[in-house]
């Protein structure tokens, strides 16, 4: 196995001009020695297969227990490698710290009170990102596309990293741009922190229904 310090470069900004421990995300900087977590090992050698399979939806967080900021750099790490539609990224990621937005979202999802979580991400399309020659509804669905990709690889991320999640779908758009201030759709919300209980994996579709050989 790699030194973890070797992959973790890749997600942090390290050249001759910078510190060791520059995030790629704008953040005061730190020691090298704080940013370089013991766990990160247990992490990186997780198995993404077993992710997928035992990943369920949680909607109970552990109120009074904080995420890690590494683990949430790493989950935008996992956003940041997401394939897109050209390479151009047509997506933004708000990182929703105040109490009084988590709020007004939790109106703006049909007043889901599990969207008021520890970490609050909400993904958005920007179209304007992708410099390809289409008509405007195309760059829509590529940045509706690429923003749906980040979230999910955020998810898988933050299951990884021992926390669970829920994504929210059911919004009202409007409220959305209006909580957060801006002009850019919103896809989805995702809700994260550390669950008051492990919930097993639900049964799903056999493969042989599922498949469709044409």
């Amino acid at each position: 196995m790699s030194d973890p310090k070797d992959i973790l470069s890749r997600i942090f900004q390290k050249d001759d001009n910078t510190s060791p421990s520059q995030l790629l995300y704008p953040k005061e900087e730190e020691k090298e020695e704080d940013v370089l977590i013991p766990e990160t090992d247990d992490v990186l050698q997780t198995n993404i297969f077993n992710v997928m399979i035992n990943r369920r939806s949680q909607r109970k967080f552990e109120s009074n227990r904080q995420v890690e900021e590494w683990k949430i750099e790493m989950i935008f790490a996992a956003a940041d490698t997401a394939p897109t539609a050209g390479g151009f990224q047509g997506f933004e990621i708000y990182h929703v710290k105040s109490q009084e937005i988590k709020l007004k979202l939790v109106q703006a999802a049909n007043k889901q009170p599990y969207v008021n979580a520890p970490v609050v991400l909400v993904f958005c399309m920007n179209p304007t990102r992708v410099e390809m020659n289409f008509p405007q509804h195309i760059l829509k669905k590529f940045s509706m596309q690429d923003a749906t990709l980040a979230a999910a690889y955020s998810q898988l991320a933050a299951h990884a990293l021992g926390l669970s999640s829920v994504w929210i779908g059911m919004i009202d758009e409007e409220k959305v741009m209006q909580a957060l201030g801006i002009n850019l759709v919103p896809s989805s919300i995702l809700c994260l922190g550390y669950p008051q209980k492990i919930l097993q994996p639900k049964p799903k579709r056999n493969l042989l229904e599922l498949i469709h050989d044409v």
